[in-house]
């Protein structure tokens, strides 16, 4: 394999990945440990990956990488149903309180209404972050942590061990599938920092829409008995609203 086309096939791997270990990258291309490092530093070299340890993550262009980033993509799905949510849920804040909002597309156009109101928001969530740079009436934490660049949330020891530190009153969740009485999620690490989450919040509230119902992801999240409130658009069936009401939480159907 010529260096020009093992080096074009390496930076599309980790632009497809958003991060990667090296050994995964070694034995994906069939070269040594070193080939690979000297290959990586040219990506960074180019501004186009960072370096972490044993590992490293897609920091180019979105539009450079092969196919559409997973947050940016599943923001365009559903839109009107996920706003309706997202304002329902919003009316839930008090002006001063300190909540925690997860990242997802759903949490995002719910921070979309709370900008300027004033409270004390943290987040996983480098794009609901950046929603309030500039806003003056929101004291703005942001966990830290290894960002996943495709989803754009911090994960990891770092994002866990400050979300241990703090305490919220209420947290926004939201999730790939609900299932028979389980919450789903597609990613472990993204599981681990969000149980983390809900020992820290007096109250926590699912954002998810209907099409989430009946579906089952990767990484088994909780018990939606452990829900406090459900906000849903009212396209949700009947029979999932029972089973929301079986489970001792709140329903909020957004109209």
């Amino acid at each position: 394999m010529l260096i020009e086309e093992r080096q074009s096939r390496l930076q599309d791997l980790i632009a497809r990945q958003g991060m990667s270990d090296l050994d995964s990258l070694s034995e994906a291309l069939g070269v040594s440990q070193s080939t690979i490092r000297r290959d990586v530093e040219n990506l960074v070299t180019r501004g186009l990956v960072r370096r972490t340890h044993g590992g490293v993550i897609w920091l180019g262009d979105r539009t450079n990488a092969i196919g559409p980033y997973v947050f940016d993509q599943r923001l365009g799905d559903h839109v009107d149903s996920k706003r309706r949510i997202a304002l329902a849920a919003a009316k839930l804040v008090q002006p001063g309180q300190t909540i925690l909002i997860d990242g997802g597309t759903t949490t995002y156009y719910m921070a979309e209404a709370l900008i300027g109101q004033s409270l004390q928001l943290v987040t996983n969530s480098l794009p609901i972050a950046q929603l309030f740079l500039n806003d003056e009436k929101v004291e703005l934490i942001l966990t830290g942590g290894l960002l996943y660049p495709r989803y754009g949330v911090f994960l990891g020891p770092g994002a866990e061990s400050m979300l241990a530190t703090i305490h919220a009153q209420t947290l926004f969740l939201s999730v790939a599938g609900v299932l028979d009485g389980q919450l789903y999620n597609q990613n472990l690490l993204l599981v681990h920092a969000e149980r983390e989450m809900m020992k820290q919040a007096q109250k926590v509230v699912l954002l998810a829409d209907h099409t989430k119902y009946g579906q089952q992801a990767l990484v088994r999240l909780c018990e939606l008995s452990e829900i406090d409130v459900v906000v849903c658009d009212s396209a949700l069936d009947e029979a999932h609203r029972k089973a929301v009401r079986d489970a001792g939480c709140e329903l909020i159907l957004a109209e």
